[in-house]
């Protein structure tokens, strides 16, 4: 355990404990290395299992040639988040988990470190990869600066249109500026991502604006050509047991925000800790409560090893940070003493029968057992803006954006993307739907397209 003092680690410790963990490449010569191990495999797999659809044996060779520019400009192209996403895609479930040398039991390419080679280089010496086209006075709203928002804004004003993008928070970049871990992407990167995805021109920010309190799509639909929907989800799901309102339990998403707002001296950290769920949100809560000074973490997960959402290096990282996880167990009950969490009761689970999704459905046995807590971080998944898109009279089901093949809502002229169509899904994901966004809205006003 590292030092702790006063119950608050020291700088030292923060900046040890949050430190990259999946630094760079330390010379140019490890990159070019690690790039001439690729074979272009002509049916490229690694392409074909990127949401983006990056074009990664090309980007691959044109590191290999010393075409650094040309790999960054690759890369983004099909995604313009391409640098953060080196950092944060589950790789081993999408591109390098299909990598033809895992056949071969050697290790795949290594696709994320060779991408962050290209676009952090990219990003630090500002290179202009784009021109925008002449302006075609079409204007475009985009709700939310997330992934979705800003790949659809960027692809627009690659085409000549003028985007201006509100944003309910104080800064820009969605689920990359408030909700993943610092040892993953720092809150100063996310803000160099931003400035480099807006620096193409075309493109206004205009932060702390809010749908529903700032404005409304009434508004939007009389200034603005068309609309793009990309505002996310909202808060973790509840769990509806009793002792959920104690003092001590607090939804992932909110302690993850303070975390990236307050900073980590502010956060209080119980020593024993649970967090429900096993999902990338649920890995971030736990090993930043591990790292903070918690001293005991147990993740609960209803479901077995084999059902779990995340990813195994993700699982990895949890256990090497000294987490433990019961599995096959459900919250039933919160009990507190002066107002605050002390136990969890939680019943134990069998499997059944597998659900829609190709999982087993937990089943209670009818024992319980008890854990031991002065903390319980929730992370349930979110919930959509089912209320909100009500009020604006827009299609959905249980909370997401309902939309036609080419992202249109059921009202003309606003479309969806992202989070709040899929009801939450990865970065690189919600980078897409942000371009098929881009590419129907183009349409829809009748001008051509060249997004990738």
């Amino acid at each position: 355990m590292m030092a702790i003092k006063n119950n608050r680690l020291t700088t030292e410790d923060y900046n040890e404990a949050f430190s990259d963990i999946h630094p760079p490449f330390a010379h140019d010569e490890g990159a070019i290395l690690e790039a001439n191990r690729c074979i272009g495999c002509y049916d490229a797999p690694c392409t074909k299992f990127c949401p983006a659809g990056i074009d990664v044996p090309l980007f691959i060779k044109q590191i290999a040639s010393g075409n650094i520019k040309g790999s960054a400009r690759t890369i983004f192209r099909s995604n313009i988040m391409g640098a953060g996403c080196s950092k944060v895609c589950p790789v081993e479930k999408l591109c390098e988990g299909v990598c033809v040398f895992n056949l071969l039991k050697e290790e795949p390419i290594r696709i994320a470190k060779l991408q962050r080679y290209s676009t952090e280089r990219a990003m630090q010496e500002q290179w202009r990869l784009f021109e925008r086209k002449a302006p075609t006075g079409k204007k475009v709203a985009v709700v939310g600066a997330g992934p979705a928002g800003l790949a659809c804004a960027h692809a627009l004003s690659l085409e000549g249109v003028d985007v201006t993008v509100f944003e309910k928070e104080e800064k820009a970049g969605g689920l990359m500026t408030y909700g993943i871990a610092a040892y993953k992407v720092t809150p100063e990167f996310c803000k160099e991502e931003v400035d480099f995805i807006t620096s193409l021109g075309g493109i206004d920010i205009r932060l702390g604006t809010e749908l529903g309190r700032d404005f409304t799509l009434a508004d939007l639909q009389e200034k603005y050509h068309a609309v793009f929907l990309g505002i996310g989800v909202g808060l973790t799901r509840s769990l509806d047991i009793p002792g959920e309102k104690l003092h001590g339990v607090v939804d992932a998403i909110s302690f993850i925000y303070d975390l990236r707002t307050s900073g980590y001296a502010n956060v209080a950290i119980g020593d024993r800790v649970a967090v429900i769920g096993l999902g990338m949100t649920a890995i971030d809560a736990a090993t930043q409560s591990k790292r903070l000074g918690a001293k005991e973490v147990t993740l609960i997960y209803r479901r077995s090893k084999h059902e779990k959402p995340c990813t195994d290096s993700q699982l990895d990282l949890a256990l090497l940070d000294g987490c433990s996880i019961i599995w096959l167990a459900s919250p039933k009950e919160i009990i507190g003493e002066n107002g605050t969490v002390k136990v969890l009761i939680c019943n134990e689970m069998k499997l059944g029968e597998p659900d829609l999704t190709g999982r087993r459905i937990p089943v209670e046995t009818g024992k319980t057992f008890v854990v031991d807590v002065d903390m319980i971080i929730k992370a349930t998944g979110q919930e959509p803006y089912e209320e909100l898109l009500s009020e604006l009279f827009i299609r959905n089901r249980d909370g997401k954006i309902m939309v036609g093949g080419e992202a249109e809502t059921n009202i003309p002229g606003v479309f969806a993307g992202g989070d709040a169509v899929t009801g939450g899904k990865e970065v690189v994901n919600a980078v897409e739907d942000g371009k098929i966004g881009a590419k129907a809205i183009l349409a829809y006003l009748g001008l051509g397209s060249e997004i990738k």
